[in-house]
């Protein structure tokens, strides 16, 4: 399973629209329900946005979603600071990603 988190920050004044478009991709992602993928979206408060994918298999991938397409279009304009993606490996959960996640 591979997972990631990406964070940047959006400028202020794209705060909102940001965050619709990340609202667009997951309806797209609860209409379609691609196997082997999950996926958490944070705002802080002061417009940091972290995301975090894990995708469990070849053929599980957010960038076949056309919502996730157009949030992913514009982000360097809409960015304060720019993305930066990271593997993550998780060294604790509890209750957070669901039952079946496993630690490490």
């Amino acid at each position: 399973m591979k997972r990631t988190v990406v964070r940047y920050k959006a400028k202020s004044e794209k705060v909102e629209e940001n965050q619709r478009l990340i609202e667009k991709a997951f309806q797209e992602l609860q209409a379609k329900s691609p196997q082997g993928v999950r996926y958490l979206a944070l705002k802080l408060g002061d417009g940091t946005f972290v995301h975090f994918a894990a995708i469990e298999s070849e053929d599980g991938s957010l960038s076949g979603l056309e919502a996730f397409r157009s949030f992913r279009s514009g982000i360097n304009e809409r960015c304060a600071e720019p993305p930066q993606a990271s593997d993550a490996t998780i060294i604790g959960n509890y209750r957070m990603l669901g039952e079946h996640e496993n630690i490490g």
